[in-house]
């Protein structure tokens, strides 16, 4: 899979390259755990072209996050985006979630405008992006 926007993910691909195997299977069995986490794809034929995950928060059962958000820059504006966006909505309200959260990269605007869209809203708080200190993401927040 190559991704061509390094500066909305919150650490490097050499810093990523680095981890050990056993970092990313532990990693991957956390966010499929059945009942706990999902993860959806979009996928035309057999290659994947969207994708994100919610995860229940473990400090406020009732919350969750949004998280790993990611369209192949040749899928995007055709509405990938919301139809994960939406997946994630409806997992967290089938599992009685009444809050979810996610950072965005305030400089790129049109994932910003996608998650006001889809219900989200800016809660105020910033802070730089882990792999560029120049850059910020916003804190995001939707009432279910």
């Amino acid at each position: 899979m190559r991704v061509r926007t390094p500066d909305a993910f919150g650490e490097s691909f050499a810093d990523a390259a680095a981890r050990p195997m056993s970092y990313w299977d532990d990693l991957t069995r956390s966010v499929t755990e059945p009942g706990h986490h999902v993860m959806f794809l979009v996928c035309e034929n057999e290659t994947v072209v969207g994708c994100t995950y919610g995860l229940v928060d473990r400090a406020r059962s009732e919350s969750g996050r949004v998280g790993g958000m990611w369209v192949d820059s040749a899928w995007r504006r055709r509405g990938i985006g919301m139809i994960l966006l939406q997946a994630v909505v409806t997992w967290a309200r089938d599992r009685g979630l009444r809050h979810l959260g996610l950072w965005a990269a305030s400089h790129s605007s049109a994932p910003v405008a996608l998650y006001h869209k889809g219900g989200f809203r800016e809660t105020g708080v910033r802070r730089p992006l882990p792999t560029n200190p120049a850059m910020e993401i916003v804190e995001m927040h939707c009432e279910l």
